[in-house]
């Protein structure tokens, strides 16, 4: 419920900022668009790299879960990732989640679009959007800004679930038709992440791969994302 909220929330604010980018309309909307939403694929390659990387906490039974060889439907699997979760704090599960994709990458592309957007909208987009619209409505923004600000809560509200659309066939049309304009990310050419783990951490459509590669390269280098943050300890 709380979610649901939310989103009503963030969809009344986007519409006010949207109203208000008609009334200041001017050629600067397209480029302001283009540019929020490299930003927002950035962002989703930042969070992706920050989150794949960052090191569980030990000694809860997360490696446990994570190389558990049997099934994931059984009673005993189910208990321990039960009575492991219950230790794990909202943003301690997310930083396990990014980890457990690679290994089964699918089982993100079965969730459902609230579970993937609800965590975004809730502590990043709706503030972000509270913050735009009370800026549109206090500031003279140029119609280029406000532009910038809608793509850019709009594809950082998504981000995940263009990710999720990765891993899975039966996209929506809406979906398929951004891919055909590179607009949104297909599945090849986020393959190349999931075969190495070391490039390609954006997933809305890849614009900012290049520059974020670049990133990434030095923060190894420098020893800043050590490769043992990948998977959580074995105890």
């Amino acid at each position: 419920m709380k979610i649901r909220l939310a989103l009503v929330l963030l969809a009344s604010l986007l519409a006010a900022d949207l109203a208000m980018l008609v009334v200041r309309a001017d050629w600067w909307i397209v480029p302001g668009a283009l540019l929020g939403w490299y930003l927002a694929d950035m962002m989703s390659g930042a969070v992706h790299m920050y989150m794949d990387y960052k090191p569980c906490r030990t000694g809860i039974g997360l490696d446990t879960i994570y190389f558990y060889e049997g099934s994931r439907e059984s009673e005993d699997y189910i208990r321990l990732r039960d009575a492991t979760f219950a230790q794990l704090g909202p943003f301690e599960r997310l930083v396990f989640d990014f980890k457990n994709h690679h290994p089964r990458p699918d089982a993100l592309g079965r969730r459902n679009i609230v579970r993937l957007i609800g965590s975004t909208v809730l502590f990043a987009t709706l503030p972000a959007a509270l913050l735009l619209t009370l800026a549109c409505l206090l500031l003279p923004l140029p119609a280029g800004v406000i532009a910038a600000g809608i793509t850019f809560v709009l594809g950082t509200t998504f981000a995940q679930y263009f990710h999720g659309a990765l891993h899975r066939t039966d996209v929506p049309w809406i979906v398929r038709a951004l891919r055909a304009t590179r607009l949104v990310m297909r599945p090849q050419d986020h393959a190349h992440h999931h075969a190495t783990l070391t490039c390609d951490f954006s997933t809305n459509n890849g614009w900012s791969n290049p520059l974020l590669n670049r990133v990434f390269a030095w923060l190894q280098r420098t020893g800043r994302m050590p490769p043992h943050g990948l998977e959580p300890e074995r105890a």
